[in-house]
């Protein structure tokens, strides 16, 4: 798409929140449709449909890339959510997902995400959208502790130095890999954006203080990876729309907005209209409602929703940024919650603000 498009989005006031987990879990065979394409198809039309939005934005689940890659290293189904590499992957390891990533059939939830981007690009007219997580998250699900290499690394230590960090560079190699194959598949099945969530790339992971020092760390172990996935975009003319809700430096925002993603997504720790000054007119701000805590009236309420809303709206206006108001994430479905959930959101779709 044109990026005017995006903006266009943004100057009619478009609001709306990743809102698809919520309709899928008012479904009855909710695992079902997760490997079915076409019916996770529809869910992400009816979700669409329902927030009046043209973006067809995808279920976001950031297990299917971890699930893919350990299903072609022949780790067992029961063992993979918590599964995590105790040494560095070997070359044997990484030629083998290489290799099986084209020769093997795709995972059945990748297959499901791409067969929901056709059915999107086949029979509607909304925007199809691919989903992955990103590498540096990816790798976070793959290693039981990368704090401690990570830091490691940002000190200086080399992965020929120090096996920890080799585990988590190699580990990074691996992640990539997956996902460039997961976006191609839907890429190939029509998309023309993809959605990269990266939530784990923030200060928890990744010193401050060593980026203030000037470490470069940030950009070895979290940008070099992601302009590789933008690269691997632009060559075919696929629109980036990238999400990070994790807590974030200033430096951070920028690097994101570095990427020239037409919609940049960031969570309620940051204040938006001061993060203006940090992103490009031509990105779109999106955002940044706190979502994560629709479930409990005693987090937040309805009329406390509408205010923040409100004063996103109004603030931004004022800023004269680009501005989709949203969640700060996928707002989940939660058992016993969901009607509370709802209407929080519904309340920030149509509220009016005076």
């Amino acid at each position: 798409m044109q990026r005017e498009f995006y903006l266009d989005l943004a100057r009619q006031g478009l609001r709306m929140p990743i809102g698809t987990d919520l309709v899928l879990h008012e479904k009855d065979d909710v695992d079902g449709i997760l490997v079915d394409g076409y019916r996770l198809g529809q869910v992400v039309e009816e979700a669409a449909r329902r927030y009046r939005t043209p973006l067809a934005v995808p279920h976001m689940d950031l297990m299917i890339e971890k699930t893919a890659m350990l299903e072609l290293l022949d780790v067992p189904v029961k063992q993979i959510p918590t599964y995590h590499f105790s040494a560095p992957p070997s070359a044997e390891m990484v030629e083998t997902v290489r290799h099986r990533l084209y020769e093997a059939p795709l995972n059945r939830r990748i297959q499901a995400q791409a067969g929901s981007v056709a059915y999107i690009a086949q029979y509607t007219d909304l925007l199809p959208i691919g989903m992955t997580i990103g590498p540096f998250s990816l790798m976070t699900k793959l290693i039981a502790d990368p704090i401690a290499p990570i830091y490691l690394a940002g000190m200086g230590i080399t992965a020929e130095e120090e096996p920890e960090v080799r585990m988590v560079e190699v580990t990074l190699d691996l992640s990539t890999m997956v996902i460039l194959r997961s976006m191609e598949a839907q890429i190939e099945a029509g998309a023309r954006a993809v959605f990269i969530a990266e939530p784990a790339a923030n200060k928890v992971y990744i010193s401050p203080k060593q980026m203030e020092q000037g470490s470069d760390i940030f950009e070895r172990m979290v940008m070099r990876y992601l302009r590789r996935i933008k690269a691997f975009l632009d060559e075919r003319g696929v629109d980036l729309i990238f999400h990070c809700c994790g807590e974030l430096t200033d430096e951070m925002v920028q690097a994101y907005a570095s990427l020239e993603p037409v919609i940049l997504s960031l969570g309620s720790s940051r204040v938006l209209w001061e993060d203006a000054r940090l992103v490009p007119r031509h990105v779109v701000l999106y955002g940044n409602l706190p979502s994560k805590r629709f479930y409990s009236d005693e987090l937040v309420t309805r009329e406390q929703v509408v205010q923040l809303a409100c004063e996103l709206l109004e603030r931004m206006r004022q800023v004269g940024h680009p501005f989709i108001l949203g969640s700060e994430c996928d707002v989940l479905s939660v058992q016993g919650c969901e009607q509370t959930i709802k209407e929080k959101v519904q309340a920030f779709v149509t509220c009016e603000c005076g």
